[in-house]
């Protein structure tokens, strides 16, 4: 790092470490052009949008800076210190001061619209996760975690959710009208019957969102023309969509990967859930299915046992809704009786949700092989990968922790976030892997391999076996085990709890970007 990076009082992000540039390009689609596959929770909802990391060709140096707090800057600015807790005339008033300003300058490090790479895989196609993100979350909010991926030699989709859950959200119609705002709804994290109403309500926008992305990508695939509203906006071109033709390994049952955050992490497993048993024939009559996709829908083919999962800090607590109970007690697809078991699904904790006893017995049950039991057991199926990274925080997981090491470092004693990230990274890459997903090597700084004289060493490029190791083969990463008996966790894991486990509001609040 320069002498002069440490003189810009701008928050930035560390270079990705994959073999590839990452490009990106911003993505919005009238829903009136994708079949959509269940019916619109609200008519309101004209469009959907969402952020395109891919491997490009780093040629394009010259390329416009993509800044991290979207246009319109100031809305976004003032929408989060809304969130935060600010009124709306006092976020007018802070929001133009100039140590808060320089958010404004903060940029990622991609590449906006290039070229798209050939793939070097066996399909000659590039494999495709699409990512949910969490309460406070946007499209922008993982762009380090997501890059990374990217950068690996994954097309990785960040959705941009209309629920409520953003600081902001713009709907852009096609026909130029003044755009619409979706502002953050502030909903308890208590769990009530009025509070399960309401998540429910999020979940189902979140679960038809997701449905429709999927349709984009399909046509996307095939090169059918989508009008892309950001492009009609903008005085340049916003990406060009064709470049993505029959480069996507979108049409195989099982290729997609779907990952999500928090609430983002929640909505995979019940969008999989979701998909994977309907219709719901078997169904009591007190379930109400949130997104029950037709049969004739492509997403029912895409969602096979073989779907890998990649669950960051799961909150539980959308899945226990009354009304959607059922599904809460069903096995996700891995455990169909030609799936592969757990060995397609990882899950990262940091500390607070570590710590947060009855999140962590939900989160056990969610992902065992069945979730009706009170105690967990691992039967016949392999177990699924659960990991802690020692002294992370929620937010470790976005980019918040990356753009604010003191914040997470002085209130919630998280240390050294980028390395949380490329912890995260390294695992769902050799998940992948193990799966027959084909993603680049792990990088030779993110193996954390030296030789005797200090230099770092291509020696260990290729599988990254310790990552997934269970005997604590990589510092501060932590293996758990999801059964309930007295070895469910490691002894390294059991001397990291506190007698008393966290408030579900601490944790919760204390990754929601810290409100």
């Amino acid at each position: 790092m320069s002498i002069f990076s440490h003189l810009n009082p701008a928050p930035s992000f560390p270079s990705y470490t994959g073999r590839y540039a990452v490009g990106t390009t911003d993505v919005e689609i009238p829903v009136v052009e994708l079949p959509s596959p269940s019916p619109s929770p609200r008519s309101s909802l004209s469009t959907v949008s969402f952020r395109i990391f891919y491997p490009c060709e780093s040629s394009a140096k010259s390329a416009k800076l993509v800044y991290w707090l979207p246009d319109p800057q100031q809305e976004y600015l003032g929408a989060y210190l809304r969130f935060l807790g600010a009124s709306r005339r006092l976020s007018v008033f802070l929001r133009n001061l100039p140590f808060l300003r320089i958010l404004s300058y903060i940029t990622i490090p991609v590449i906006q619209n290039a070229n798209l790479l050939q793939a070097p895989t066996k399909t000659k196609r590039w494999p495709v996760m699409v990512f949910s993100h969490g309460l406070g979350g946007t499209k922008n909010a993982y762009s380090h975690l997501l890059g990374s991926l990217s950068s690996h030699g994954m097309v990785v989709i960040a959705t941009d959710h209309r629920d409520g859950s953003a600081p902001l959200s713009l709907i852009r119609e096609a026909s130029g009208s003044a755009p619409q705002h979706i502002e953050y709804k502030s909903i308890s994290h208590r769990q009530t019957p009025e509070v399960e109403e309401a998540r429910d309500d999020q979940l189902k926008i979140r679960l038809w969102e997701l449905g429709l992305i999927h349709e984009a990508l399909l046509k996307i695939d095939r090169g059918e023309p989508l009008l892309n509203t950001l492009a009609e906006k903008s005085t340049e071109t916003m990406g060009d969509l064709a470049m993505f033709k029959s480069a996507l390994d979108v049409h195989t049952p099982g290729r997609i990967s779907w990952s999500g955050h928090s609430f983002g992490a929640a909505t995979v497993v019940q969008f999989v859930k979701s998909v994977f048993y309907a219709p719901s024939k078997q169904a009591p009559s007190s379930y109400k299915p949130l997104f029950e996709p037709s049969t004739s829908s492509q997403i029912v083919h895409q969602i096979t046992p073989s779907s890998p999962i990649s669950l960051l800090d799961l909150w539980c607590m959308p899945l226990l809704s009354k009304s959607t109970r059922w599904l809460n007690t069903l096995p996700l697809p891995c455990y169909a009786p030609n799936g592969p078991g757990g060995k397609n699904v990882i899950a990262i904790l940091s500390d607070a949700f570590f710590k947060w006893g009855s999140n962590l017995d939900q989160l056990k049950r969610t992902i065992s092989e069945d979730p009706s039991r009170d105690h967990v057991l691992v039967k016949s199926h392999a177990a699924p990968y659960v990991f802690y990274p020692v002294s992370s925080a929620h937010l470790s997981q976005s980019d918040f922790g990356i753009m604010f090491p003191w914040l997470t470092r002085k209130a919630f004693k998280a240390e050294d976030p980028a390395r949380t990230l490329r912890l995260n990274t390294r695992a769902i890459l050799e998940v992948l892997r193990r799966n027959g997903i084909e993603v680049a090597d792990t990088s030779v700084i993110d193996m954390e391999e030296a030789t005797s004289d200090g230099h770092l060493s291509a020696a260990s490029i290729g599988q990254d076996e310790k990552i997934l190791s269970r005997d604590g083969g990589v510092a501060g990463w932590i293996a758990l085990h999801i059964g309930n008996d007295s070895d469910s966790i490691t002894k390294e894991a059991a001397n990291e709890l506190t007698p008393q486990t966290a408030d579900p509001m601490e944790a919760v609040v204390q990754g929601e970007v810290s409100r």
